[in-house]
């Protein structure tokens, strides 16, 4: 047996249940047959004060230290987050603030085989220099912004090619991501791509007429499932409407442009066609996937996009930028249609295809079950095994 110690930010806690889901989606089944055991610690930034006046940062402060979920025991030590000057400081405070309480999961008789780490910056770095002083090798999974966007950055870019240069293997979700660390000159044959899978049983159709019933739709309707942020393309999809008078839109997300969308579709003659939904719990998002048209995702960004495969999951199809992993998740007219650009323009041509050829939802599910968790969950196994086996240096 293989006993893991996964280490990163991105994890759902207490307060936010959605955050992070997806590397919680791959450690559950990994561990789900009982070869492999993992504990996780997903640090929360240190805050004082729980008033709701404070938004997400009051949510930090009432994430308990420690919790079970899914059977995995998940510890909440806190980190100092420091205004302006954090991204180049947090590294150093995240492998402080996690120190004591991985030394406490050690003291209590969980000898772990290796750090698995989540998302590059800063929880790879942390996690390479947490590796050193207990003296366990890290695996380090890039996700997406953690590669395309932060290495822009001329600091952040020399911890990342440290951490990766020391960590004994680095996992992609995709082939663009791996692309880009050789061309930070990290050796091609260190990095293994394991894309994320979908869960078929959670995703999956439901009765297209009940859930258009009760979601109230009457018009063909589009759905964005995101923060709402500039990256997410919210925005782009609002002013696509203008040209699409027929079409309704939903926004499943929360975010810090709330204000800003609801501005837009005002100005744009749309907001009586676009409905904002807050925050969509995950175990809910199946029925709106399965009422509307498409789902589009209009980001500048993605890595892996699981809102694609979870969409298509339920039988609905997909239109997507063009941009990193998005084109190894759409590859057939089944799954949906990449837009030529990142543009109201484009996406408005990119609904009238789709429309115009319309992939039965069947077809577009079995599109969907090629992409499991079993082949992420194999080669998961195979690579922990290679590096705990004896001889193999890692230690």
């Amino acid at each position: 047996m293989t006993n893991l110690l996964t280490f990163t930010t991105l994890f759902p806690n207490a307060q936010m249940s959605s955050h992070g889901i997806f590397v919680e989606q791959r450690l559950r089944h990994l561990v789900n047959d009982g070869d492999v055991r993992s504990k996780v610690v997903a640090p929360v930034p240190w805050f004082p004060v729980h008033s709701e006046r404070f938004g997400r940062y009051a949510r930090y402060a009432r994430v308990p230290p420690f919790e079970s979920r899914n059977g995995i025991d998940v510890y909440h030590p806190r980190y100092l987050s420091i205004p302006k000057v954090g991204m180049r400081v947090s590294p150093a405070t995240l492998a402080a603030g996690s120190l004591s309480t991985v030394k406490r999961i050690m003291d209590a008789a969980y000898q772990f085989d290796v750090i698995d780490a989540h998302y590059f910056y800063p929880d790879g770095v942390a996690a390479v220099l947490l590796g050193a002083y207990v003296r366990k090798p890290v695996v380090i999974t890039a996700r997406g912004t953690d590669i395309n966007l932060i290495p822009k950055f001329a600091l952040p870019r020399r911890m990342i090619k440290w951490s990766a240069e020391r960590a004994v293997r680095v996992v992609t979700v995709c082939q663009a991501l791996k692309d880009s660390l050789v061309e930070m000159a990290i050796p091609e044959e260190k990095i293994t791509v394991l894309r994320n899978g979908v869960d078929l049983n959670l995703f999956k159709p439901l009765d297209r007429g009940h859930c258009r019933e009760k979601l109230r739709l009457q018009k063909k309707t589009l759905l964005s499932v995101g923060l709402l942020i500039e990256r997410k393309g919210h925005h782009i999809i609002i002013e696509a409407l203008k040209a699409l008078p027929d079409v309704d839109l939903m926004i499943a997300g929360e975010g810090e442009q709330k204000s800003r969308l609801q501005d837009l579709a005002l100005r744009c003659g749309v907001a009586d066609r676009v409905r904002f939904l807050g925050a969509v719990p995950h175990g809910r998002l199946p029925e709106y996937y399965s009422a509307v048209d498409a789902l589009v995702l209009a980001s500048s960004r993605e890595g892996w996009a699981n809102v694609l495969l979870e969409a298509m999951a339920c039988g609905t199809p997909v239109i997507a930028t063009r941009v990193w992993g998005t084109p190894e998740v759409v590859q057939s007219s089944s799954a949906g249609v990449l837009m030529e650009e990142r543009s109201p323009g484009a996406l408005v041509k990119a609904v009238n295809t789709l429309f115009d050829d319309y992939p039965d939802h069947s077809l577009t599910r079995k599109y969907a079950e090629r992409f499991s968790w079993e082949d992420t969950t194999l080669g998961q196994k195979a690579m922990f095994n290679d590096i705990v086996k004896p001889g193999s240096g890692a230690q």
